[in-house]
Formats: C-alpha cells, structure tokens, sequence
C-alpha cells in the first residue's frame, strides 16, 4: 500500500512537472548520461553557508583595505547628544515628530525648534552603517557578479542554444547535464540564498518586501529549472541578469570613494545596459523562447505555466526597476549628476540628513534640509537587481 501510494505521488508530480508521456524514472542517472536531480541542490545551502564566511572574510581582509587606501573613513555619523526625554519620545512614540510635538518639547526642554529637529536626524542616522561598511559589501558583491557573469560568458559561448534558443528545447527533457551546467547553478543557487537571508543583517532599505520577493522568485526559478532540467534557458537567464549587477555595484563603490565623475559614467553605462537588457533582451530573446518556442517544440504542460508565470513575474519587477532608473537619470540630468537613488532610504551618506514631514520643512533656515546627494545604493532598486 505504501509502495502504491508513493508511486502514486511520484506519477501525479510527473504529470505536473514533466511533459506529457515523460516521468521521473525516465530522468534518472544512467551510465550513458546525467541529469539534473532534486538532491543535488541540497549542497547549495552548506555552501551558502561557506559563501557568506568567505564574504566576512573578503570584506575584512581585502575590501576594508581597499577602502582605507581609497581615504573610506571607518567613522559613522556624528551621535546625538544624551538627552533621556528626546530619546524616550524617539524610541516609545515616533523618529519624525510632528510640528505640534516639536514645539511641546521645545518649551520642555527650552531648546529651538532647529536645534530638536537636529537632534532627532542626528539620532536617526546614528542607527546608519558607515560608508566604510557600504563599500565593503558593494565590492563583496561587484566581485562576485564579475566572476560568475565572466563565467557564464565562457562557458556559453561554447554552446549551441546561445546562439539558437530553439537548442534550449530540442530532445527535452533529456538533455544530459554538464559538469559547467551543475556548477554554474549551484554557484548562483547558493549566492541568491547568502544574500536572501544576509537581506536581514545587511543595510535595510525601503524597498526591502520587494527585494525580498525578487530573491525567492530568483531561487525559485533556479530550482524550478534546474529539477525539471531547463537548465540550457536557466543558463541563459542567469547570465543575462549578471551583466548589468557588475556595473550598479562598480558605480556604488565609485560614489563612496567620492569619485563622481566615474560614478556617473558607470551609472549612465548601467541605466543603458540595464533597460536595454531587461526591457530589450529579456522579453524577445528570453521570454520568445519560453513562451512561443518551447510550446511549439515541445507543447505546454502545467509547470511550463508555472515557469512562465515565475518570468512574467521577473518582468515586472525589470519595468518596476527601470522606472526608478529613468526617474533618476532625469534629476541627474536636471542637477548636473546622479542624485539620491530612490531605493535608498537608509542607505545614504553619513552626512546626509533625513527629509523631515512636510508639516516641519518650514522650520528649517540656511540650507538645514539640503542635502549633499550621491550615488547611493542601489539605484534601480537588487543588488538587483541583485539581484534575477
């Protein structure tokens, strides 16, 4: 009965992951050839583990060196001064007091509006990493991306469905699994699980529900591919994605370093690459293939609806990104460089200061508000697009 049952269940998953007439006995590892199996991505989170010790590690003893000889100085925003009613109202009741509230505490404490209103910005960048520490996870991540989207290169042009997406679909599912295929995979497998769970000590920023979910998406369409072995187009995903990632972290250390001009050239190359990548490439090289080639040469079943969906879904996150981007090229071009990004929220200068509600940003005289901006961040919105 039990042998019954799970016969059962493995027949039912077939008929939901695999093609019409196709089960998973017919994917098992032979003499003659391998494909992908669904315990091969166990490895991938022992070595997520490896890959973020290797990152503490990188960021020690490589990158904060690089910061010191490019003058990143280790110190953080100046701290607020002790004051145990400013502090009490700022961690029971609110960050951004409102203009009532400032001025009650303004006759309680007999300071100025002005001087309050410094206290509390000073209080919430004080809870901001220094610039030492954003340069050194940028260049944790620039290091990276350079040398998985070098490898993807090297090793896809070596293959035939670079050059004719059809490839990605002839005799599948039974396309024999390369040791190039498995490594690549894993690789980008256990990054996207580092970074999804390091999304929680990193540096927070406001879009964080959105990069959260760009994270799971990306994992998931790397395991969804990689089990139901579509892994030639999971390749050509992947690689695609990586491009544009070198250039947004090479731009983020380029601004801490105080360097604009390079700054702004490596975003205007970014913004480029990124829109024409996401916006051009993405849906008629990739999406053509998955939707239109892939049901022609091997016919929808229920998970290609799922695969596709999953891409669908990464598409919308592209359009999302590239609308940030465009807004932030028109400031750049407006104040003469590239300005605040817009996923920074926290993620900005040291000596950068909070923009108060609208209700107090009368308060503020001689330039209190104004703001000395950078290229800070993400500036499309992962890491990402980290982020895939």
């Amino acid at each position: 009965s039990g042998t019954l049952t799970s016969e059962t269940i493995l027949l039912c998953s077939s008929r939901f992951w695999l093609p019409h007439n196709v089960t998973w006995a017919d994917l098992k590892n032979t003499e003659e050839a391998t494909f992908p199996q669904a315990e091969d991505l166990y490895l991938a989170c022992p070595l997520a583990f490896c890959i973020f010790m290797i990152r503490l590690v990188f960021e020690r003893f490589i990158a904060r060196p690089c910061a010191m000889g490019l003058k990143i100085q280790a110190n953080g925003p100046q701290k607020a001064q002790p004051n145990a009613i400013l502090e009490k109202v700022f961690t029971a009741i609110t960050k951004h007091p409102d203009e009532k509230r400032l001025e009650g505490l303004s006759k309680q404490l007999d300071w100025d509006v002005r001087t309050i209103q410094r206290w509390f910005r000073q209080r919430r960048n004080q809870e901001k990493p220094s610039t030492l520490t954003r340069f050194c996870e940028s260049m944790w991540r620039f290091t990276f991306y350079l040398y998985i989207f070098t490898y993807g290169v090297r090793f896809l042009k070596k293959t035939p469905w670079l050059w004719n997406t059809k490839e990605c679909w002839y005799n599948y599912p039974y396309q024999p699994l390369t040791v190039d295929i498995h490594y690549y995979y894993i690789l980008e497998l256990s990054f996207y699980l580092s970074l999804l769970f390091s999304q929680f000590t990193d540096i927070r920023r406001k879009d964080f529900p959105i990069m959260f979910l760009h994270h799971a998406a990306t994992i998931s369409l790397i395991t969804f591919s990689y089990v139901n072995n579509m892994a030639r187009v999971g390749t050509l995903v992947m690689c695609l994605h990586d491009a544009a990632d070198v250039l947004i972290e090479a731009a983020k250390m380029a601004n801490y370093a105080k360097c604009q001009i390079l700054c702004n050239l490596l975003f205007a190359m970014f913004a480029i690459l990124f829109i024409c990548s996401r916006l051009g490439v993405y849906p008629v090289w990739i999406l053509n293939t998955t939707l239109f080639e892939s049901w022609e040469i091997v016919g929808p079943y229920p998970s290609w609806w799922l695969f596709n969906l999953l891409l669908l879904l990464l598409q919308l996150l592209h359009s999302f990104w590239s609308y940030l981007i465009v807004r932030t090229a028109c400031r750049a071009i407006s104040k003469g460089k590239v300005s605040k990004d817009d996923r920074s929220d926290i993620e900005s200068s040291s000596d950068e200061e909070d923009s108060p509600p609208a209700s107090q940003k009368h308060h503020s005289t001689n330039g209190t508000n104004n703001k000395s901006h950078g290229t800070n961040g993400y500036l499309t919105g992962a890491p990402y697009p980290d982020e895939h």
